[in-house]
């Protein structure tokens, strides 16, 4: 096979950077299944990994990063597989101790691979990708916790990024009354063009400080946490639920009991890395199905590997819109 374009990650004495090399498969993580890949995606956890910023979520350099792929079969040692067939993963290690996404050729385990649904293009899956993965988990945990169309309205925040985005667009294709929070008061309009029949600005919000404030939503998806998060245990309806899936706001939460021994909140965490794979390909059949987003196109902006560290740096900067997909095949 001849070498193919990857971004490998490095560590230079401390300076953490990547850009495309040529690789080979030999140098590539051990796995029973190669996929031809053909878009990869960029989340938050991509930059914080490409650039240092996270400390810890790299566990080995060098590193091909990238913790999405979608592609075709290449060749595959598991009979669940046959070449040509069309696949995604995300989660697991891919990424993060094992070489990800940013390449021409992934190989990987085939227990972390998920079949394309019908109704998903290998584009349109990374469009999603971890980021729409992660909103639909979060969709289908609060369904669970017994939200319904009609209960009342659902607050989305960070609304504007790859998790807002895809929940504010989903939930409203299912018939949920959203309100998108966001604090970039430029994209209004780009919120209500996904769905979202309110909008309120972050840089506004009158949040208050008693233990309970005026019950106001009958569900959240919180993709911000931190001071965020903890107004939203204070403003949730009695036996409504919260689905904790970020952490731009700060990692600490500040609240009390209250809210969940006098109005029974639940707040329910969110991890995409190891969501159980009958899980895993049931929210996948969602998202191509009842969930899927009309607004894909509008969300999803196409980059190449070259163009990977400005949209590294545009995500920790707070200035993203959507979903950066990278393409990989050339």
């Amino acid at each position: 096979m001849e070498p193919f374009n990857a971004f490998r990650i490095v560590n230079d004495e401390g300076r953490v950077h990547g850009s495309v090399v040529a690789a080979t498969l030999d140098e590539l993580s051990a796995g029973d299944l190669v996929i031809k890949a053909a878009y990869s995606s960029v989340n938050y956890k991509d930059a914080l990994a490409a650039t240092g910023g996270g400390r810890g979520i790299l566990r080995r350099f060098p590193l091909v990063g990238g913790i999405d792929v979608s592609g075709t079969v290449a060749s595959s040692a598991d009979p669940r597989f046959r070449e040509g067939d069309e696949v995604l993963v995300t989660g697991y290690d891919l990424g993060v101790s094992h070489d990800g996404g940013y390449a021409g050729y992934v190989r990987v385990p085939a227990g972390w691979v998920v079949p394309l649904p019908s109704g998903l293009t290998t584009f349109e899956a990374m469009a999603l990708g971890t980021a729409g993965f992660t909103a639909g988990l979060s969709v289908m945990r609060l369904e669970r916790n017994g939200l319904r169309p009609g209960q009342g309205k659902v607050a989305v925040t960070g609304a504007t990024g790859g998790v807002g985005s895809v929940a504010v667009a989903a939930l409203a294709r299912l018939g949920y009354d959203v309100t998108a929070i966001t604090g970039k008061d430029e994209a209004h309009e780009y919120l209500r063009g996904l769905g979202a029949r309110d909008v309120l600005s972050r840089n506004t919000l009158k949040m208050g400080t008693r233990p309970l404030e005026a019950a106001t939503w009958a569900g959240a998806v919180d993709a911000v946490g931190g001071e965020m998060l903890a107004w939203l245990t204070r403003t949730t309806n009695p036996w409504g639920g919260i689905a904790s899936t970020g952490l731009t706001g700060g990692t600490e939460l500040h609240t009390t009991v209250m809210p969940f021994i006098l109005r029974g909140v639940s707040l329910i965490g969110i991890d995409s890395v190891t969501c159980p794979m009958e899980l895993r390909i049931e929210v996948w059949r969602r998202l191509a199905t009842d969930m899927k987003p009309a607004q894909l196109a509008t969300i999803a902006t196409g980059i190449t590997l070259d163009e990977l560290p400005r949209a590294f740096e545009t995500l920790l900067a707070g200035a993203a819109r959507g979903r950066f997909v990278v393409n990989v095949s050339g």
